[in-house]
């Protein structure tokens, strides 16, 4: 998806480059349209190579400095079908992590059954407030994005009224490895660890752990979410990325039921969280 991702800022920075050299009033250079927008003249290099993502408003200016502000729409258009699949979190995180949350919310609450793969956390769903305040308060860390953390733990705490209503159903794996990641202080893991041992048995949960001793078919990569075959999210460091193609979505499935070949279940998966569990006992 990155590279579909890169295709389409160089095809959005082509058409700018068009833009440029067909002005209404005469072909105009780069260095001639950065002095006029007031801005440093490699910034037109970049977008017009797709090495920079253009913002809605750099678009404006653009269609103004050309000439051309009739295309602005239609440069507009094209930015926000991309960024409408990749959503970067700087984008995202703009307001804070609640809106994010409460994307999130309109989208499970669509959803009848969801597909979860988690390799370095539990997943939100499944999560104790104490939990997910320390993953909201590190990624604002890593992000400079705004601290709205109790408004966010409280949205995505709201998410797993879902677990309780009939004709749900979430079929989630975790990598034993998030069971032992101290993202947050032991104690809180600990209480976490019980939250989740709590889940087994649950009627609309079906809840997979991935041992660290299991042999893999494939490498476990990035978390990601398929809701009700017609949508996948999955996270990276620098976006969240949105997919509803059916062949991506049928991609992330074979790849969840690949990871769900080396997953063990009930009892056994008690043991393993319990194994988690044992050397937090002091906290």
């Amino acid at each position: 998806m990155t590279t579909d991702y890169q295709q389409a800022r160089e095809a959005l920075g082509t058409r700018l480059r068009e833009l440029r050299l067909s002005a209404p009033e005469g072909r105009l250079t780069g260095t001639r349209l950065a002095d006029r927008l007031g801005w440093p003249h490699s910034k037109v290099y970049k977008l017009e190579s797709g090495r920079q993502t253009a913002t809605s408003d750099d678009l404006r200016a653009w269609a103004n400095g050309v000439g051309r502000p009739d295309v602005f729409d239609e440069l507009d258009a094209r930015l926000r079908g991309f960024e409408s699949h990749i959503r970067s979190w700087r984008r995202q995180l703009a307001a804070g992590h609640r809106p994010v949350q409460d994307n999130w919310n309109l989208e499970v609450n669509r959803s009848k059954v969801i597909y979860a793969w988690e390799e370095a956390s539990v997943p939100g769903m499944l999560q104790t407030a104490d939990y997910a305040r320390a993953m909201f308060l590190r990624y604002a860390d890593l992000h400079g994005s705004v601290r709205d953390t109790e408004d966010a733990v409280r949205v995505r705490l709201q998410r797993q009224a879902w677990l309780y209503e009939a004709g749900h159903r979430l079929h989630v794996l975790i990598w034993e490895a998030a069971l032992h990641a101290l993202i947050c202080s032991p104690s809180v893991l600990a209480a976490q660890l019980d939250r989740l041992a709590g889940t087994v048995g649950m009627d609309t949960v079906e809840l997979g752990i991935v041992p660290l001793c299991a042999a893999l078919k494939i490498p476990p990569a990035n978390g990601f979410w398929v809701l009700d075959e017609r949508l996948v999210i999955a996270e990276d460091w620098h976006a969240e990325i949105w997919l509803d193609d059916a062949d991506s979505v049928a991609t992330y499935q074979r790849v969840w039921r690949t990871l769900s070949e080396s997953a063990v279940y009930g009892a056994d998966a008690q043991r393993v969280i319990s194994r988690a569990r044992r050397p937090l006992s002091a906290w």
